[in-house]
């Protein structure tokens, strides 16, 4: 469920964005000397009834930034499964940092996070986690993997994450 407060925190960013010319600014700012960027398209079809992260799996070095990118115009998260995030399960590196993009509205609004523990890093879009729009991370060495979600949250969930084994041998899975 969404909070009053996060509604009013997504709205002020909103208008402080549209008030500097950019929504981008939500993201991390970009640093000399960080890692490769990899995009992951956050993305739904023209009525919204779909959607869907692209690539849903991706394998990276460790230093990687990750930018996820809002493709068509929906409101949509990119949210790592951590307790801090609503109760969720910790389907990423215990080491890792947690991340929660907020709301990504407007084409091309992107949020940026940096991935440098070797691990598994599922995450989902909150508003679309029911309709299944989750991707998996690979960093480095998956020497770190999540257990596999309970029934609470349903084999749904569990069944649209790419296997391990095909995004290492592939190194991107698109739908």
């Amino acid at each position: 469920m969404i909070a009053r407060r996060d509604i009013l925190k997504t709205g002020g960013l909103l208008l402080a964005g549209t008030s500097l010319g950019s929504v981008s600014s939500l993201a991390l700012p970009q640093q000399s000397g960080q890692g490769e960027v990899q995009e992951i398209g956050v993305r739904s079809d023209i009525t919204g009834a779909n959607v869907w992260f692209d690539p849903i799996g991706l394998h990276v070095k460790p230093g990687t930034v990750i930018r996820f990118i809002n493709r068509e115009a929906n409101a949509h998260t990119a949210t790592a499964y951590h307790p801090d995030n609503d109760g969720r399960p910790q389907r990423i590196p215990p080491d890792a940092d947690n991340w929660d993009s907020g709301y990504l509205v407007e084409v091309g609004d992107y949020f940026d996070v940096m991935l440098t523990v070797e691990g598994v890093y599922d995450y989902y879009c909150a508003p679309h986690e029911l309709a299944g729009m989750v991707g998996r991370i690979i960093v480095g060495r998956p020497v770190w993997q999540p257990q596999p979600l309970d029934h609470v949250d349903g084999d749904w969930t569990e069944a649209k994450f790419p296997s391990v084994d095909e995004i290492l041998s592939k190194g991107r899975i698109t739908l």
